[in-house]
């Protein structure tokens, strides 16, 4: 099976990469934003049309879509760019090259709203409102996808975590060690919810692109709901870390997330603002999902959430990366 992967230098589709290039009866062509000393692996814009005709020879019997903007904070345009102009162009390719499977890694988030959520099925509602710019481009992608002629999977995973993370937990982490990360407190039971390592994740996108069945909408996690607040908490113990002990209450953490948001908006700031109100709501409201689907059709995870933890603790600590 040849597999043509966007995204190839990021976090979730550069682990995919290191972790089947090797695999009997696999060939692998990656591509990403970045430069990378790879045979396997091409430089492209997709936010170019005909960006992918440097896989042109390649004839993929699938396309993995994992390139996307998933920082928490950017302009909207780079969002739309990278989020929306990419998939569509990704799309007109597959069309133009025997329109080969397609398997779009979108977000949970798409189906976020400020409030406990609990066993979230793929067909509940999704917008009108979004959480965020990020989950609204995501849906805009997984409405192109399903315009697909092809044969077309979704792939939803729950906040992806493990080695090589670039946007969960190094932010956590970094706030951690400045001694800037509170406990968010609300009048409510302490939120939980569902996480998916970089690994089980990984495995999944190889059984969606391999498994004639696997079509259509599929929620990916570890089925392991946690407390949000106590899981980091745990996570910084094991990086000897100091837990939150700060406490904020929730409407007071949100107005301020608001206010850093505006100012980075308005304002010719670099980067992006410690705090965002997605990145406030999510440890404060419950998130859980049904895997029915994926585990009948797709199997169960392939590592426990406590696995998936291990090794994202052991890569922490190496102190070379």
């Amino acid at each position: 099976m040849k597999i043509l992967l966007t995204g190839a230098s990021g976090f979730i589709g550069g682990r995919f990469m290191q972790r089947f290039r090797d695999t009997p009866g696999l060939a692998l062509l990656g591509v990403g934003r970045r430069a990378l000393p790879d045979a396997d692996y091409r430089s492209v814009d997709l936010s170019k049309a005909g960006a992918l005709d440097v896989a042109n020879g390649f004839a993929p019997d699938v396309v993995i879509h994992a390139a996307a903007l998933s920082s928490p904070f950017a302009p909207r345009r780079e969002y739309l760019r990278h989020n929306v102009e990419a998939t569509a162009h990704v799309i007109d390719w597959c069309r133009a090259h025997g329109r080969p499977k397609l398997v779009y890694i979108s977000s949970s988030s798409v189906h976020y709203q400020p409030r406990d959520q609990l066993d979230m099925r793929e067909d509940d509602p999704i917008g009108p409102i979004f959480a965020n710019t990020y989950a609204e481009t995501k849906a805009a992608g997984e409405t192109l996808v399903r315009g697909y002629e092809g044969i077309w999977t979704i792939l939803r995973p729950r906040a992806v975590f493990g080695p090589g993370d670039t946007v969960l937990f190094p932010r956590l982490l970094a706030a951690a060690k400045r001694g800037k990360l509170p406990q968010i407190v609300r009048d409510a039971p302490p939120a939980i919810g569902d996480l998916i390592s970089v690994d089980a994740l990984a495995d999944y996108m190889l059984r969606a692109a391999q498994r004639p069945d696997a079509v259509g909408a599929f929620n990916l996690s570890h089925g392991e709901p946690v407390p949000m607040q106590d899981f980091i908490a745990d996570i910084f113990r094991r990086l000897d870390l100091p837990p939150p002990t700060r406490k904020v209450p929730y409407r007071v953490a949100y107005a301020a997330a608001h206010a850093a948001e505006l100012a980075w908006t308005l304002l010719p700031l670099r980067g992006e603002p410690p705090v965002t109100r997605f990145g406030i709501d999510v440890l404060v409201f419950s998130k859980t999902f049904d895997i029915a689907r994926a585990r009948a059709v797709l199997g169960p995870p392939s590592q426990t959430l406590a696995e998936g933890v291990d090794a994202f603790v052991e890569w922490q600590r190496r102190p070379s990366e």
